[in-house]
Order: structure tokens, then C-alpha cells, then sequence
């Protein structure tokens, strides 16, 4: 009798060994350039077929499931990642996280059709299943809308010296609009600032899920430190109070959907 996570995880670490400790960035590169005519792209593609071999004795899946995982896998590899290579922007971050969830889908979708007793009516019953959906909501709620909503904030409070450091808006989810021309590059620095908020509020809510406030407070004093020596040079009173209030919130709202998240998850504080 096979459970779903103990088939699923050694199908995951097979996985990742081979995509991206076994496959050489020669082979990467040749698969780039050749495309459907490289060796490279079979012998990667077999190569995360068979070696799905030894979790496959390991476990006991009978040999004719063996066989039919080993051709699933290893055509479905060689599929997505033809996809990948012949799309002209497959270098992407996006092209990446679509092609490695493709293939962690067909092993998740293999694990659930080999593991017994599971069942999608099992999933959706499971005690733990309302709490996974809870938390998976608030890791989203903490990107995208929460950048808005400081956005939204932000935008009350413009910053008025036109003569302003631009470097120093780098640590904000949003800009506010520019209040002249000498502050309209700061606007190719919005997304390195909201990928900055992003990490940052992803470090807060992991910690405060699992009741580790010491370590919100660390990446709080990380950052003032990284921050202060910026602000503290900075003669543009706003520009400071821009900066922490952008920052202040990111953490707020971030600390509050956590603190709210582990009460109904009922997750124990330290």
C-alpha cells in the first residue's frame, strides 16, 4: 500500500538530481542550439526516465507500472523540455517556473494514480486540506495585493524634493508618481523594489507562520542596517518617511495576515 507523499517525494528528489545536478550546462546550451536534432535532449529525457528506477524498486510498484512510469516520464520530459528550448524567450524566469511545474505535475499526477486509496474526494475531506488552501491564500495575499495596497498608500504621500538621491527608492513595493523630470528613471528601479517587498514579506509571513518572531526581527535589523547608511546621507526629509512607511506596512500587513493565519490554522506561538 502506497501513500501519495512517500511515492511523490522520491519521484521529486529523482527529479531534481537530474535536472539540475546530472544535466551540464553543455547539454543545456546544446539543447538550445539543436534543439529537436540534439542527443543531449534524448539522453536527458531518458536519463529522468530510468532513474526513476530506484524509487521504483525501492517502493515495490510492480514492473509493468515501472515500465509505463519510465515512458511516461521520460516522453513527457523530452516534450516540455522541446517546448522550452524552441520558445524564444524559454531563458525567462516565468518559462522556468512553467516548465518545472509541468513536470512535477506529471509526477504528482503519476504518484496519485499509483498511490492506493487516493482519491480527489480523499483530498478535499483531508483534516489538513482547508488549512493548506488558508495558507496558500495568504502567501498570495502578501505579493500582488498587498504591493497595491502600499501603493495606494504611497501615493498620499508624494516625495517633494525633485533634487532627491533616486538610488534610495529602491527599497519600496510602489513608487509614487515623480514629481518632476529628474526623478523619471527611478521608475526602472519599481521592479527591483517590488521583487525586494516580495522576499521580504515572504520571510516575514514563513517566520510568524511557524511562530519565529526572533527571525522577523533579524530581517528587520538586516535591513535597517543595509538602509541606514542611505537614508542617514539623504537631505530629503520626505524621501526618508517615504521609505520607512513603505516599509513599515510591507511589514504590518504582512505580520497581521500571518498572526491571523496561524490562529485559524491553530497554529501554536512561541
Amino acid at each position: 500500500m502506497f501513500d501519495f507523499f512517500s511515492v511523490l517525494i522520491p519521484f521529486l528528489l529523482i527529479h531534481t538530481i537530474c535536472d539540475f545536478y546530472l544535466q551540464t550546462d553543455r547539454w543545456v546550451e546544446a539543447k538550445k542550439a539543436r534543439t529537436y536534432r540534439s542527443p543531449e535532449l534524448y539522453l536527458h529525457a531518458t536519463l529522468q526516465g530510468v532513474a526513476l528506477l530506484l524509487p521504483a524498486m525501492a517502493l515495490g510498484i510492480d514492473w509493468l507500472s515501472t515500465v509505463c512510469l519510465i515512458v511516461i516520464v521520460a516522453v513527457s520530459h523530452f516534450i516540455i523540455d522541446l517546448w522550452k528550448v524552441t520558445t524564444p524567450k524559454g531563458d525567462k524566469l516565468a518559462y522556468f517556473v512553467i516548465d518545472q511545474a509541468l513536470h512535477v505535475s506529471v509526477l504528482a499526477a503519476i504518484a496519485f494514480h499509483v498511490a492506493d486509496g487516493a482519491s480527489i474526494d480523499a483530498v478535499l475531506q483531508h483534516e489538513r486540506f482547508s488549512d493548506g488552501v488558508l495558507v496558500v491564500f495568504a502567501y498570495l495575499l502578501i505579493l500582488k495585493p498587498t504591493s497595491i495596497v502600499i501603493g495606494a498608500v504611497l501615493s498620499k504621500y508624494p516625495i517633494v524634493n525633485s533634487a532627491m538621491d533616486t538610488d534610495a527608492v529602491t527599497d519600496t513595493d510602489v513608487v509614487a508618481e515623480p514629481v518632476s523630470d529628474k526623478t523619471a528613471n527611478v521608475s526602472g528601479l519599481v521592479a527591483g523594489g517590488e521583487l525586494i517587498g516580495y522576499l521580504e514579506r515572504l520571510l516575514i509571513l514563513t517566520f510568524t507562520l511557524v511562530g519565529s518572531y526572533a527571525a522577523v526581527g533579524f530581517v528587520l535589523a538586516a535591513k535597517s542596517i543595509f538602509r541606514f547608511g542611505e537614508l542617514n546621507q539623504s537631505a530629503n526629509r520626505s524621501m526618508t518617511e517615504y521609505v520607512l512607511i513603505g516599509s513599515l506596512l510591507s511589514v504590518v500587513i504582512t505580520t497581521l495576515i500571518g498572526a491571523l493565519v496561524s490562529l485559524g490554522v491553530d497554529i501554536k506561538f512561541k
